[in-house]
């Protein structure tokens, strides 16, 4: 004789159970709903500081070597390059260094689109060729740079007797004070606007410059503001002549200047 037990489950513990099992993560959907939230609020504030502080006008000042495109290509680098918070924060009270021709280069966020780049080139002599480099000297005769381009400003300088060349060394030369009265050519040439492409001294250190098919004679180093300050007028007039331009007499009190034609 089989005794069937039967097990009665009270209906009102399955309830419990079954409604236990269906609540929902409350404190998993809280982490979510933050994390979206905190995702957000990065994504809002990135927009906001990639698009109001966006770059548009750069200034660049003092540059002569390089191009202004050039400045900007090497100031502002990286992702955030064109980012003038980027840039405020990377170069606060940090100047830019270790770029030839350059002693420094400071950048100054003038705006949330705005930059200006001032350029602090060193102060070059001139030029002298070496093995097929043109080698940049200081007022001291230091040769500071070597490169296969000219710039536009820095005259070749010959006739120094110099039987060698070492960077970061100074020129060979009897007279070191000669370098020195070549930076105040080259100062002044650019005061008045007439770059030369070179300065040839003689023997007893007397200047000529060229221009051209044009040589300029300025003679010994004395009264060179007065000579110099003269050629803005009379250069463009000898535009296409062939000659030797001499100045090595003018004084403010003895006004003489001759010009003399080459076939």
């Amino acid at each position: 004789m089989k005794i069937r037990v039967e097990k009665k489950v009270d209906n009102r513990f399955r309830k419990d159970e079954d409604s236990i099992i269906k609540i929902p993560n409350v404190r998993q959907k809280i982490h979510i709903i933050t994390a979206l939230g905190i995702v957000n609020v990065l994504l809002i504030v990135s927009y906001f500081v990639l698009t109001h502080y966006a770059v548009k006008n750069v200034i660049v000042d003092g540059n002569q070597h390089y191009s202004a495109s050039e400045i900007k290509a090497m100031v502002m680098t990286g992702y955030l390059g064109d980012n003038s918070l980027y840039l405020s924060l990377k170069y606060k009270n940090k100047s830019i260094e270790g770029v030839p021709f350059v002693d420094t280069m400071d950048v100054v966020v003038q705006s949330n689109d705005t930059i200006k780049i001032t350029v602090y080139e060193k102060a070059l002599a001139g030029y002298v060729e070496y093995l097929g480099r043109y080698m940049y000297f200081d007022n001291e005769g230091v040769v500071v740079e070597a490169s296969k381009v000219t710039t536009r400003g820095i005259p070749q300088v010959t006739g120094l007797d110099i039987d060698h060349v070492v960077l970061y060394q100074k020129l060979p030369v009897e007279n070191s004070e000669i370098f020195q009265n070549i930076l105040t050519v080259t100062k002044l040439l650019n005061k008045y606007n007439v770059l030369c492409d070179k300065m040839q001294f003689d023997a007893n250190y007397n200047v000529t410059l060229g221009y051209n098919r044009v040589k300029v004679n300025l003679g010994p180093l004395q009264n060179l503001e007065e000579k110099l300050m003269q050629l803005p007028n009379i250069l463009p007039s000898l535009e296409g002549e062939k000659g030797t331009l001499d100045l090595q007499n003018y004084t403010g009190d003895h006004k003489s200047i001759t010009f003399e034609r080459e076939g």
